[in-house]
């Protein structure tokens, strides 16, 4: 799946299961992920086994970018805001609150 946000688009994987949204980027390679919920809710997130630093990105309902932190890794607590979307992006972007996402 093409993410577009702004002039960049990004190549993502979606995680559709439970168990690839509990796994994410743990013991794997550099890799984008979108995670999708059914409803708005906070998650908060760690970098347990996480080898490389990422981008976090929470998006609401209405695609638009509210939280963006610079994580590293083995980070214990990454505080989550109420998201539809989250976004883990491997190389820095430019990225602004606000910022509106596309699908294609």
């Amino acid at each position: 799946m093409i993410i577009k946000v702004g002039s960049e688009r990004f190549k993502v994987k979606k995680c559709k299961t439970f168990i690839s949204q509990i796994l994410g980027l743990m013991f794997s390679g550099k890799k984008n992920l979108l995670f999708e919920f059914k409803n708005e809710r906070v998650i908060n997130l760690h970098m347990f086994f996480v080898f490389f630093p990422i981008d976090i990105i929470f998006v609401n309902k209405e695609l638009q970018v509210i939280k963006k932190v610079r994580a590293y890794p083995f980070q214990p607590f990454v505080r989550g805001v109420k998201s539809k979307y989250i976004l883990e992006l491997v190389n820095k972007n430019k990225i602004n609150k606000e910022d509106k996402l596309k699908f294609s």
